[in-house]
């Protein structure tokens, strides 16, 4: 959510940022010329409502004033008076409200600003490689993909899963399955127990106002999976990490504030048709560790390259080759101020493909959601600061792990940081 004084006061900055997100120039200002209006009609209508009811209450004591000194004529002028009043009031104050809730519809529909260092560009062929961790393996063979690896080992079933749920979901048998649930609790006791976050289980549930706060709402609305009764499946746990702070005031000195947790996430995928629909890179349902930051302002940009460094440092211990790249202001999510996405080598895809995202949102959130913070020594409070990553997505992990150490004969070699999770296996072979 913007903050409309800017808008007001830097109406042709927030042109500009507009610009930056690909918004064609016309609309740009014709959009802003909008905010300026409505928020002017509102204002307007504050300061005439305080004027009325500043005068309604004068009149009431002067008929009062009127009736003890007898004069039933300036009596009866001045309860007319009120009258009218009481009548005027309240339709101006649906005015008022229906200004308000016009602006807040707008300005909700409106993506973050883009920061002044993010690349400029319309799409992913904009996005700017900022480094490469390790370097692809060579093989001896020609490298399959993950799910013929999964198939073959007789342990990642997509056919039993179609019947239970229809396309996009796996059920994961035997070894898979404990490799699945090993790369997620390697991740989570990494990030709390070498990268300070607070573990949270948090629920998977939500209500709107949680989805609203954390932009999935109004805009994602056919991303997302209702649960009905004013439910929704959450996409992330960012959205319930992140609303822990919603219509709050937090003190400085908690700050920064670091997160994670391990839960399953739910995304209808509605604007992904025929894309990655064999495999588990893109499914409705998926494990993922998010680590959510709240910050003060100042905080936020060191806050973002430590987050990223948490997210890179699982993948260096799994030794999976990566590379770094800060998205263009074309391909970044809505919420997002600046995003980097890290993305990880499949051999079998032969590509680089996105196993995190991590962003800062700047006060983008908090203002939807209302959550400040009290600087010490300061009467007023501030907007926090947002930032979300992935730490990293379990499934798209394990994509990574079939395809980097698969062997010739068909097993799965288990990296050595997994192998104590695994029970000691070293080696994942058809059952």
């Amino acid at each position: 959510m913007h903050d409309i004084k800017w808008i007001r006061e830097e109406p042709q900055g927030f042109v500009g940022a507009l610009l930056r997100r690909g918004t064609d120039k016309a609309e740009a200002q014709a959009l802003v010329d909008s905010l300026i209006a409505l928020d002017e009609r509102r204002r307007a209508g504050i300061v005439k409502l305080e004027e009325l009811q500043a005068r309604r209450n004068s009149a009431s004591k002067d008929i009062g004033a009127a009736k003890k000194a007898k004069d039933d004529a300036t009596a009866d002028a001045l309860m007319a008076e009120v009258a009218t009043l009481k009548t005027a009031i309240p339709a101006l104050e649906e005015d008022v409200k229906a200004a308000e809730a016009e602006l807040h519809g707008k300005l909700a529909a409106i993506p973050n600003a883009p920061l002044p260092e993010v690349p400029e560009g319309a799409d992913e062929h904009g996005n700017v490689e900022i480094g490469k961790v390790g370097a692809p393996r060579s093989y001896d063979f020609t490298p399959a993909q993950h799910f013929e690896i999964g198939e073959a080992l007789g342990q990642m079933d997509f056919e039993a899963a179609a019947k239970l749920s229809g396309a996009r979901f796996v059920v994961l048998k035997n070894r898979l399955a404990r490799l699945e649930r090993a790369i997620g609790q390697f991740f989570i006791n990494t990030h709390t127990e070498e990268h300070g976050y607070t573990e949270i289980a948090p629920p998977v549930l939500v209500k709107d106002e949680a989805m609203f706060g954390t932009a999935q709402l109004p805009k994602f609305h056919d991303d997302q999976f209702p649960a009905g009764d004013g439910f929704w499946l959450i996409p992330t746990a960012e959205v319930p990490l992140t609303n822990l702070v919603a219509q709050s005031i937090v003190a400085e000195e908690e700050l920064p504030m670091r997160l994670t947790a391990l839960t399953p996430c739910f995304r209808a995928e509605a604007g992904s048709a025929g894309r990655d629909t064999r495999g588990m890179i893109r499914q409705h349902q998926f494990n993922k560790v998010e680590m959510v930051s709240i910050t003060t302002p100042e905080q936020s940009p060191d806050e973002h390259e430590r987050m990223l460094a948490c997210a890179q440092a699982v993948l260096k211990k799994l030794d999976l080759h990566h590379r770094v790249m800060t998205l263009c202001t074309g391909d970044m999510g809505f919420a997002s101020a600046k995003t980097y996405d890290i993305e990880v080598w499949l051999p079998g895809q032969n590509a680089y493909r996105e196993i995190s995202s991590v962003s800062t949102c700047s006060d983008f959130q908090a203002r939807r959601m209302n959550a400040r913070y009290r600087p010490a020594g300061a009467k007023q409070p501030r907007f926090l600061h947002t930032l979300n990553g992935s730490g990293v997505a379990v499934g798209r992990a394990m994509v990574a792990i079939l395809e980097t150490y698969q062997n010739e004969d068909g097993s799965v070699t288990v990296p050595d940081v997994l192998v104590p999770y695994m029970g000691g296996l070293t080696r994942i072979e058809k059952a």
